[in-house]
């Protein structure tokens, strides 16, 4: 399996860090691209510095190389998550507007009908913001945002993001032990 991955300059790094942490795990192969301000967030809200992220993933590509192999719909993988996605991002997709390698390998992704999964951080959503979900949602994405479930009774943040992380797992129909699953009552 190949999953082409891009972390964006929206707050919430630690999602795309974890996506790329269990996508390795499950030996996946990983296309990565961050955006110039993923790189900044990263460093402003983990530990970690943007090459460690860059190490977790099987090929990095820079946000301005439009021609990464990723650029074209030639490039066959199995889908796209953009965890965080920005409202920029997001609108950039929505719009056709592809002027970095996020938006193009987001592009390509629709019009090959390939997966497309966004998890977008905004709060409180604009009658724009909703347009630009509403839009890409008919074009074919999934638009997940990272809204904690409770039912699971979560006590840390890494609760809380290993949940939608594995939601993003299943999918792709990835196997994990993330999400905790729904049993119903008796």
């Amino acid at each position: 399996m190949h999953i082409v991955a891009a972390i964006t300059g929206a707050t919430g790094a630690v999602y795309g860090i974890t996506l790329l942490r269990e996508l390795a795990r499950a030996n996946v192969e990983t296309h990565l691209v961050l955006s110039d301000w993923a790189r900044h967030t990263i460093e402003l809200e983990t530990d970690y510095r943007a090459s460690a992220i860059d190490a977790l993933a099987s090929h990095v590509y820079s946000a301005n190389n439009l021609a990464a192999p990723i650029a074209s719909g030639s490039f066959r993988h199995d889908g796209m998550v953009i965890a965080p996605c920005s409202m920029k991002t997001l609108s950039a997709i929505a719009n056709g507007y592809t002027d970095n390698l996020v938006s193009r390998a987001a592009d390509v992704t629709l019009k090959e009908k390939r997966r497309l999964i966004l998890l977008p951080r905004e709060t409180p959503l604009h009658e724009i913001h909703l347009e630009n979900m509403l839009k890409l949602a008919r074009a074919g994405a999934v638009i997940m945002p990272p809204v904690p479930a409770f039912y699971h009774h979560p006590t840390t943040i890494t609760d809380i993001v290993h949940h939608t992380i594995g939601r993003v797992l299943d999918l792709f129909a990835i196997e994990n032990d993330l999400a905790s699953r729904w049993e119903g009552l008796e």
